[in-house]
């Protein structure tokens, strides 16, 4: 029997959830409505998988990492409407396994569960799609290889990274540093180039990676 935390603030939601898992090979053990109920229920529990929206109220992406500090056997499935390629890709980095949405079939959301419970991972078609339109392999996102090598990055260059990172485009940048959009492309790509990566999602978990900023002030950003 597979054991399972619903973590979600919506009770509506919590409950369909909970309809669509009644069957014999599986078991609610707890549901959360915020970070504060989820983490102390995964420590006092031990689920098998915790099937979280970490972007209704009460989470943030961030609750995935405390999840998986509360319980290092723990899997996550993120169940949420559908994100930007760089939030994604910031949930897998932190932790999630599998990822689905709140529009998938009943089938798909009970099999993401079953297979993430066995150590697979499951993505739906359009998360896998959404991905992928970024040039992002989803079976190398773990292992991202930033060159060792120490990179030389200007001030201005990091500030730039700090605010690609936060979601802001590069008519947003340009406003807010006083300078003209073609200086800010130049940046970018200079950027781009120092760290080798080839877009945008590059940058952000470059910019994470080195903490210039936190994987949940993506969440919500424009795209790029």
């Amino acid at each position: 029997m597979i054991s399972l935390i619903l973590a979600d603030s919506n009770e509506l939601t919590r409950i369909g959830l909970r309809t669509i898992f009644k069957d014999e090979e599986f078991q609610i053990i707890g549901e959360a409505s915020c970070t504060d109920e989820l983490i102390s229920q995964v420590k006092s529990f031990k689920p098998d998988v915790v099937l979280m929206d970490y972007t209704s109220d009460g989470f943030t992406i961030d609750a995935v990492m405390a999840a998986k500090s509360a319980s290092d056997a723990v899997k996550i499935v993120g169940i949420t409407p559908l994100q930007d390629a760089q939030t994604l890709v910031h949930a897998i980095k932190s932790g999630v396994t599998s990822y689905i949405k709140k529009d998938c079939s009943l089938e798909e959301i009970k099999n993401a569960v079953f297979e993430t419970s066995r150590n697979n991972t499951f993505f739906c078609g359009t998360i896998l799609e959404t991905i992928r339109n970024e040039g992002i392999n989803v079976d190398s996102i773990d292992a991202v290889d930033f060159n060792c090598d120490p990179v030389m990055l200007s001030e201005r260059e990091q500030e730039i990274i700090t605010l690609i990172a936060e979601g802001l485009t590069n008519a947003d940048i340009s406003e807010k540093l006083f300078l003209s959009k073609h200086t800010v492309n130049t940046h970018r790509k200079n950027i781009m180039a120092k760290l080798g990566v080839k877009n945008t999602a590059g940058i952000v978990m470059y910019a994470v990676k080195e903490k210039y900023t936190s994987p949940n002030k993506y969440l919500f950003s424009a795209d790029n």
